[in-house]
């Protein structure tokens, strides 16, 4: 589960985004596909709170994330729950 740590791009990331994506890794182990959007509510809405946004790249990251380790079916509800969570995102 930690081998994203490892990851180039981690390496120049804002620590308090680090921080962030860490808890939410943390917040996701063992969970499947549909019970993933809360955490990934709590991430948004939380980082939003403390005027952090994150890039499109980020995002991708934390999604890979997320869908590590999943069936490919919790895989598409990841990919589908993002989508909802990314649109209401967007209206905030």
């Amino acid at each position: 589960m930690n081998e994203w740590l490892n990851h180039p791009s981690m390496k120049n990331m804002d620590p308090v985004k680090l921080e962030l994506i860490r808890n939410a890794a943390k917040r996701t182990e063992g969970k499947s596909g549909r019970s993933l959007a809360p955490v990934m509510m709590a991430l948004i809405t939380g980082a939003q709170k403390n005027g952090i946004r994150f890039t499109p790249e980020e995002m991708s990251m934390v999604i890979s994330i997320l869908k590590e380790g999943k069936s490919k079916e919790e895989q598409e509800q990841i990919e589908n729950m993002v989508s909802m969570v990314m649109s209401y995102a967007k209206r905030k």
